[in-house]
């Protein structure tokens, strides 16, 4: 079993959603991230981002990867442009494309492009590049251009700047389903999670990756969600209900007026969970 490559580069028909500002802050509190500008509605978490933009995300992913290995998929990667913050209030179009795929030993990487501009204005708002994991899927052929690179520079560990840690709540992952809209099983349902390969419910790469969104504005950002302009990670092990999980964060120099900050995410159990991380940060 292969991904049809002859798809790459396929447009989708463009989805017009909301930022909803009642959901935005129920997914701040979903990721147990208590920054005053969420709840005050100035500004949406900037993972939020990916609540409006399922719907299209989802059109190549359902198109590309047969309906017998949907339940065999895993987040891989995602990394997030912002052009402007997200704004409770106004809406977003969103064009997907899919982009790449990558074969593996031990799985294929399909990764998809999504371009979302305000509705009103036209004016681009964010960028992401979404990886999915298909584990077990190891034939065929990889094809498609290479996303934007975000390798964790070793020559950073010497420039530390900080840590912060966030716990994973028992009822975590029930929340954030609700919150995001992310109805795989694997997160809610601990017999379906065994039944595919997993040792139990795992939390939702994304609620990690809003964790350290908000370890990255809480340490580098002075608290403004608007600076961040550029969030990356890589999903390399599953964190678990009750789990804490530290990111450490360094400096990695300037570009283009920002200052790059190369982090990564370990849990109590010891495990490496998100690596390659890469936050941009303006001002």
């Amino acid at each position: 079993m292969a991904l049809p490559v002859e798809k790459l580069g396929t447009t989708y028909d463009e989805v017009t959603a909301a930022i909803d500002p009642e959901r935005s802050r129920q997914y701040a509190a979903a990721t147990n991230d208590d920054n005053p500008a969420y709840e005050a509605g100035k500004f949406a978490p900037p993972v939020f981002g990916v609540v409006p933009t399922w719907e299209a995300m989802g059109m190549p992913v359902a198109d590309m990867v047969p309906g017998e290995a949907l339940m065999m998929i895993v987040h891989g990667e995602q990394d997030m442009h912002f052009h402007q913050p997200l704004v409770p209030g106004r809406s977003l179009k969103t064009t997907a494309e899919a982009y790449s795929v990558r074969v593996g030993g031990s799985g294929t990487r399909l990764t998809v492009r999504l371009s979302s501009a305000d509705a009103e204005t036209g004016e681009p708002v964010l960028e992401q590049y979404a990886t999915t994991f298909i584990r077990g899927m190891a034939d065929g052929e990889g094809a498609g251009p290479d996303k934007p690179e975000h390798t964790f520079p070793e020559t950073a560990r010497a420039h530390q700047v900080g840590q912060f840690t966030t716990h994973v709540d028992d009822d975590q992952t029930y929340r954030y389903k609700e919150a995001s809209g992310d109805p795989m099983p694997i997160h809610v349902d601990d017999a379906f999670a065994k039944s595919v390969g997993l040792p139990g419910i795992i939390a939702h790469g994304l609620c990690t990756m809003a964790m350290t969104s908000q370890a990255v504005i809480k340490t580098v950002a002075d608290g403004d969600p608007s600076r961040l302009k550029r969030l990356a990670v890589r999903f390399s092990k599953n964190v678990f209900p009750g789990d804490d999980v530290t990111t450490t964060i360094y400096e990695a120099g300037q570009a283009d007026g920002r200052t790059r900050y190369a982090f990564e995410t370990h849990s109590s159990r010891g495990d490496l969970v998100i690596s390659n991380g890469l936050a941009e940060v303006e001002g």
